[in-house]
Parts: structure tokens; C-alpha cells; sequence
């Protein structure tokens, strides 16, 4: 298969020519989003780190699939010379050991060489908080009333845009998880809701009052008038009545922190560390946050630790004999 046919077909964009390494590459990121379950702005970052390790492969006459470790130690030394970014080069690095994995598994690869790499040590960064006042103007953003006149289609992309920003820091879902949220995984009567996570991996989400009415007053007042008569199962959809994506969600959470007056370097994803460390400071355990969060492993949720001085204070003044 070409190229341009792999692309028109959706499987990964590779650089002509197309042969058997560029093969393989479709077949790892085939296998990230189906039986892995990854994300597809996941796989996007999977197919630009392998894509450009198979364009420097080719440059330099190595054949990735007969790679040896001094091969991958030069594609670091030029990703170093060319002063690329330490946390681009370990995502780069991660990728290369995925693959190679695959690879192996696959019997496409005899020997892994990529086991052995070592990647830059980099600083471990601290979650970023959004203030309670950028957030108290961010959430307020689409809760101002609108004129009488305006449109129909108008009121509900407000009330949409509402409801997906209470969901997001409500509960600490990410992104695609509320892109994904079907209609009939939204529980009102139970006040929760259940979410696809990585991996494919199920778990249920309490939701608090605020974010339950701003659910219910989108899904009763709002959705309808955006499907138009159409059917959908996602519970979120965009003014077309298709599916409100992971990207569109990102291009409104930009939109609404310009109108907020909020710092544009937030991200979506800046709402659920919010929302981690706020429970974390009003009592919760780590490991219901763990659970809220869908974290596999609780050392990654405890770096909200860190950045959570108040709940550190109380508990050492509740624990220490002498608190």
C-alpha cells in the first residue's frame, strides 16, 4: 500500500518510500488504538516520534527492523546536537521502546535494542493548578445569561460548553474521556457517572450537584436542539450533531480563557490536577483519588502531594504526637 492510500484509509501517514519498516509502524500504531484502546490524540504522538525515527533511519541507512544499539544512540546524539528538548527526547526514547517491543513480539524484529537505551534525566514537573479565581471565572464563562434574541443553536452550545467544563473538573476526567462519555453512562438519579479510561479500562465517577444540573440542563434543554432530529449515543456532541471532539473541546477551553481573561497556557488537562489536588486539600484519601482518577499506579497520584501543602499541614498536625 502507498502512502497516500494508507492516509486516505486512516492508518498512519508514512514518508514514501513505503517498505516494510513504514509497514510495520502502521501495524504498532493499529495495535495502540485497538487492542491497546489508546487515544487517538495519543496514537498522533506515537506516529510523529516513530515517523521521525523512521526518517532519520532512512537518512542514516540504518534498517530499523535490523537496528542495533549504537544505531539508536546515534538518532539521541543527533536529537541532542540538534538541542532538542530532554522531555522530547524521553518521549521520543518511549516511543522507540514500544515499537521495538511490538517489533519483537511481532517476530518483525529479532533483538530489541532500544532495552538498553537510557534517556536524559529530567527534572519530575509539578502538576499545574488553575487558581480558585481563574477557575471561579473560567466556569463562569458560559453561566452568564445571553440576550433574549439570541439564537436557539447559541443557548445550547452555551449550555453544552457549561456543562463540559463542570464534567472536567467535577470529576478529573481527561478530555477524550468526556469526548467519549456515551448518553447512557450519565447516571442522574445515582449522581455519577461512568468513564472509558486508558487502556479501555472502566471506572465510575461521583458527580456533586452544580456539575449534575449543568448535565441535566444541557441534556434536557440543549442536546436536542444540537442533534436536530439526528441520533446520537454520545452524550456530548458538537452543533452539527456529530461527535464534540477531544480537539474541539481544546479549541472551546481556549476560547473560554481568553473570555475568562485566564492565563492561555492552561490546558483542559490543568482542570483534573485542579480538581486532584482540591479534593486532596478538602480530606480525601489518595487512594479514592487514585480511584476517581483512573491512575494504575498510586505513585503517580501521589505527586499531587506536592502541591498540596494544606492537606500535608493537616495531616501532620492530626498525626504527630506533639501536632
Amino acid at each position: 500500500m502507498s502512502a497516500a492510500a494508507a492516509a486516505s484509509d486512516g492508518a498512519a501517514p508514512v514518508p514514501e518510500p513505503d517498505g516494510p519498516a513504514e509497514a510495520a509502524a502502521r501495524g504498532f500504531l493499529s495495535y495502540l488504538e485497538t487492542a491497546r484502546g489508546l487515544s487517538a490524540h495519543t496514537v498522533r504522538g506515537y506516529r510523529a516520534d516513530v515517523g521521525d525515527y523512521l526518517r532519520w533511519a532512512r537518512r542514516a541507512g540504518v534498517d530499523p527492523l535490523d537496528a542495533r544499539l549504537r544505531d539508536l544512540r546515534r538518532y539521541l546524539a543527533e536529537l541532542d546536537a540538534a538541542r532538542s528538548a530532554r522531555t522530547t527526547v524521553n518521549r521520543r526514547l518511549s516511543a522507540l521502546r514500544a515499537f521495538y517491543r511490538w517489533l519483537v513480539q511481532e517476530g518483525l524484529s529479532a533483538s530489541d535494542p532500544a532495552a538498553a537505551l537510557q534517556g536524559p534525566r529530567q527534572p519530575r514537573r509539578l502538576p499545574r493548578v488553575i487558581g480558585a479565581e481563574d477557575l471561579e471565572r473560567i466556569l463562569s464563562v458560559h453561566a452568564q445569561p445571553l440576550d433574549a434574541g439570541a439564537p436557539a443553536k447559541r443557548r445550547a452550545e452555551e449550555l453544552r460548553d457549561q456543562a463540559v467544563l463542570e464534567f472536567l473538573y467535577a470529576c478529573g476526567a481527561r478530555v477524550s474521556e468526556a469526548a467519549g462519555l456515551k448518553l447512557a453512562d450519565v447516571d442522574f438519579a445515582q449522581g455519577q457517572a461512568k468513564v472509558m479510561g486508558k487502556g479501555s479500562k472502566e471506572r465510575v465517577v461521583p458527580l456533586h450537584r452544580i456539575a449534575l444540573d449543568a448535565l441535566r440542563a444541557y441534556a434536557e434543554a440543549a442536546r436536542p436542539v444540537l442533534l436536530g432530529g439526528r441520533a446520537s449515543e454520545l452524550f456530548f456532541v458538537s452543533s452539527r450533531g456529530g461527535a464534540y471532539s477531544a480537539d474541539a473541546i481544546r479549541r472551546m477551553f481556549k476560547a473560554t480563557l481568553a473570555a475568562a481573561g485566564a492565563d492561555p497556557s492552561f490546558s483542559p488537562h490543568d482542570l483534573r490536577h485542579t480538581f486532584a489536588t482540591d479534593v486532596l486539600d478538602g480530606g480525601a484519601d489518595l487512594r479514592s483519588v487514585q480511584e476517581m482518577l483512573g491512575h494504575a499506579s498510586l505513585s503517580t497520584t501521589q505527586i499531587y502531594t506536592h502541591v498540596s501543602p494544606t492537606r500535608l499541614k493537616e495531616v501532620h498536625h492530626r498525626a504527630h504526637p506533639r501536632g
